[in-house]
């Protein structure tokens, strides 16, 4: 049982991140209809995840963090643009032009970006004649080609359950693809998702000179505030009153977001990015989209059409073949041959500890 435990931790610890990522939609929708701007949405989200975060990393990392460089500082900062800027700003932005569902829908490309761009940067080994790697780029086919299908098919409504017709949850720019709210939205929603995989990339490098995974979550929300501020202040210049919060979700939906889904999502996503790469935290984004429309469907009464079910079952198969083959491929190195004994660990500390032994060889 317990060795049963260790190894499903990161799946589990995976699987209530896009729980708590799919509320985050529902809160910030909510938020968004009532008034407020998504470029505040976005400063409260880091600002309050930075400072709900700080206490922990101070305490828990004080031991085990490095000191801060130059280089790791501008890592930083690109991480803070690929993710808040790039990734939020614009996928929240793409959000008001077509929906929450849509937009879901349409992130889910980011798996297989960042499987092509961890290929280019051999971060992901392409043995494609092991039954692993082939499982890892068959599943990332097949769950791209799902959530194309839960985006661009909708097919006969199911009548599940009742499900309000006035409920001003599904834009109508979305059932009108030819219009240009659409075309807009979209472009701005593929510029999120080039981001979104960007961040996951690079935070796998960061994470190798800066091992602390929590100190790292609160530096990006820090860093990104500050540049969310800056792009907030100058796009609501001509209206103060943006800012301005009340006593419902344009208050709890930052406040949601920034606790559970910037602060917590980031530190247990560095700890499995550190472990296992980033392709299979990435994997696991398709069924946000899953949890999304169920959420949708009960909380805001949302329509559920028939290419959605179709469309998860696609993602489900493809997201199974995917982290079936991470398993695989995790499996076979923890069992390496005798004369490679300790390579894995070697590698992973192999870019904070050489620097260090080479200069004291150059001493002796």
């Amino acid at each position: 049982m317990g060795t049963w435990f260790t190894t499903a931790r990161p799946y589990l610890l995976l699987l209530a991140v896009q729980f708590g990522s799919a509320g985050m939609f529902i809160f910030a929708m909510d938020a968004i209809k009532k008034g407020m701007s998504h470029y505040v949405f976005i400063v409260y989200r880091n600002a309050i995840a930075s400072v709900s975060l700080a206490p922990f990393a101070f305490v828990l990392e004080r031991k085990v963090r490095p000191k801060m460089t130059f280089r790791v500082f501008s890592e930083i900062m690109a991480l803070a643009f690929f993710e808040i800027i790039l990734d939020q700003c614009f996928a929240l932005l793409g959000m008001k032009f077509t929906s929450a569902s849509f937009l879901s829908a349409v992130m889910n490309s980011a798996p297989s970006i960042t499987f092509v761009l961890a290929v280019i940067l051999r971060m992901e080994h392409m043995k494609i004649k092991e039954v692993a790697c082939q499982a890892k780029v068959v599943g990332t086919v097949i769950t791209f080609g799902g959530t194309l299908l839960m985006a661009l098919y909708k097919g006969p409504v199911l009548s599940l359950m009742r499900s309000s017709a006035s409920h001003a949850s599904q834009p109508e720019n979305v059932t009108n693809p030819t219009g240009n709210h659409w075309i807009i939205g979209t472009c701005f929603l593929l510029i999120g998702c080039a981001g979104f995989s960007a961040f996951y990339i690079l935070q796998t490098i960061t994470l190798r000179k800066y091992p602390a995974e929590m100190s790292l979550a609160t530096w990006v929300c820090f860093v990104g505030a500050l540049q969310s501020s800056v792009v907030a202040i100058f796009a609501e210049r001509h209206h103060p009153h943006a800012w301005s919060l009340g006593w419902d979700t344009r208050l709890f939906a930052p406040a949601y977001a920034g606790i559970v889904t910037s602060g917590v999502q980031y530190y247990i996503q560095g700890m499995v990015i550190k472990s296992m790469g980033p392709v299979i935290v990435t994997a696991f984004n398709p069924l946000r989209m899953i949890i999304v429309t169920g959420l949708a469907c009960i909380i805001l009464s949302e329509k559920l059409f028939l290419g959605s079910i179709i469309g998860a079952i696609v993602v489900v198969l493809g997201l199974y073949l995917v982290v079936w083959g991470k398993a695989k491929e995790c499996k076979s190195r923890m069992a390496p041959s005798p004369t490679e004994d300790n390579s894995p660990q070697d590698q992973r500390q192999l870019p904070v500890t050489a620097p260090r032994n080479d200069s004291n060889d150059n001493k002796a």
